[in-house]
């Protein structure tokens, strides 16, 4: 009994940890902490903060070329074969001792200039004084990284404009099932009044059929519907960055006014600044300046200095280096290194002119940009305007279509109608209410195209 007791305490205890965790799992997100989470989150937000991070390391490559190089060396030479000296007829053998001059073509062994062993450890040292494109390399530095910074903004905001546009379709998605579920209660309802009448002979058993049918397809309907936001939060999730196993409750709620704020921003002042991707081109256009400056200053001469200190030793046994016994000396030396650029086959120049041309291209590339920034802000101020005028036609033409159906309804309860102009109210009804539905979706995409085009997303 008692080891019962304990597997049961033990089972609860497994049940609420699990209970714990599923909620835990489960994010209430506004869209605007959909937006944060997908900042942080998203694979492509985050590789874009990454290109900022390697453009900070390669930075520090170019700044570590203005900073002092200095290495150490050593070595250990073992002479197997010492060179030997060719000196001509008539010069006495110094190197043997004897004055007796020597024949014609006489080699003599150089011992006395070069040990069996040798051995040498030092310090080496260089500084660059002045050098064109490490220079520009170094002014380049902060443009670099603020146009990495511009790229992963650009980034950001399309994934930002696509979570929201997904979130919004979700959240009119409730909209859609309302209706659908309106549409259902109106069926039903229908249905049960046509059942009374049928049950006192005042109606057919085919109108029951055919609004049993009518039932069929709109729970089909609901199941598509549910199916399709179902796929559509799989989708979200996998824009914000979120894991499949957890789950995500949307907590906005959309009105016909909440799109309509902002309209009014249409016609202010726009400066194209506004627009991180023009933002962008400008930063590409100084780095464009910055390549064509580096090119032109390699012409200059580079200026550097270097200095060593080496201590050597020879000797003719190779344990002498390392018991002691062995004299180093020291060697060091300074100096100071001019380079100067002569001629390169006009190298340097088609570098120089290949630059100019690619500057000149992303000039082109600005103005063009400001041209589809233009059409884009316009024609992104008109659709708002005609899906707000659309929504609002749309909803007035819905209720219409609800006082159309109710009266219709009324008149075929009191004898006057039939079940034909019932049905064909309903079509219509059904219709009108898709036709809101869409007209409330691409006011939606509309109002965030309108933002972004104008630099407000």
């Amino acid at each position: 009994m008692q080891k019962i007791r304990l597997m049961v305490m033990a089972i609860m205890g497994l049940m609420i940890a699990g209970s714990g965790i599923a909620q835990d799992s489960t994010h209430y997100f506004t869209l605007q902490q959909a937006l944060e989470y997908g900042q942080k989150h998203n694979v492509q937000v985050k590789n874009a903060l990454l290109d900022i991070s390697l453009q900070q390391q390669v930075n520090r490559e170019v700044t570590g070329n203005a900073y002092p190089q200095i290495s150490g060396r050593a070595g250990i030479t073992d002479n197997v074969k010492i060179s030997k000296i060719f000196l001509p007829a008539g010069v006495p053998n110094f190197l043997s001792g004897d004055s007796t001059p020597l024949k014609q073509d006489t080699y003599v062994s150089a011992s006395l200039f070069s040990a069996p062993w040798s051995s040498m450890a030092g310090v080496s040292l260089s500084q660059l004084l002045f050098d064109g494109q490490v220079f520009t390399g170094l002014q380049a530095r902060k443009t670099l990284i603020d146009y990495k910074a511009k790229t992963s903004e650009v980034t950001v905001d399309q994934i930002r404009q696509n979570i929201a546009k997904v979130y919004y379709q979700l959240v009119v998605s409730k909209t859609q099932v309302a209706l659908i579920d309106s549409n259902l209660a109106l069926v039903q309802k229908n249905r049960n009044d046509t059942k009374i009448m049928y049950d006192n002979g005042f109606a057919e058993k085919l109108d029951i059929d055919k609004l049993d049918v009518q039932l069929a397809n709109l729970k089909s309907q609901k199941n598509q519907v549910l199916n399709s936001v179902s796929n559509g939060y799989l989708g979200l999730k996998v824009l914000m960055g979120m894991p499949m196993q957890e789950e995500l409750v949307l907590t906005d709620e959309l009105t016909d006014e909440q799109l309509k704020e902002g309209i009014v921003e249409a016609v202010a002042e726009f400066d194209y600044g506004q627009r991180k991707d023009f933002q962008t081109a400008l930063l590409g256009k100084r780095l464009g300046e910055l390549e064509v400056q580096r090119y032109k200053y390699s012409k200059i001469p580079t200026v550097s200095v270097g200095g060593s200190l080496d201590y050597m030793t020879q000797t003719n046994r190779f344990s002498k280096m390392f018991n002691g016994t062995a004299e180093w000396y020291p060697v060091s030396s300074i100096s100071l290194n001019l380079s100067i650029p002569i001629f390169n086959g006009f190298a340097t120049n088609a570098r120089i002119a290949q630059a100019k041309i690619k500057l000149q291209q992303t000039e082109n590339q600005i103005e063009a940009l400001k041209l589809t920034i233009d059409q884009e802000r316009k024609s992104s101020v008109n659709s708002f305007k005609s899906a707000i005028a659309d929504m609002d036609y749309q909803k007035q033409n819905m209720k219409l279509a609800e006082n159309v159906y109710q009266q219709t309804k009324k008149k075929y309860e009191m004898g006057t109608g039939s079940q034909i102009e019932i049905d064909n109210a309903r079509v219509q009804l059904q219709s009108a209410q898709t036709n809101y539905y869409n007209a409330l979706y691409n006011a939606v995409v509309a109002k965030v195209d309108f933002l972004k085009a104008i630099g407000k997303f």
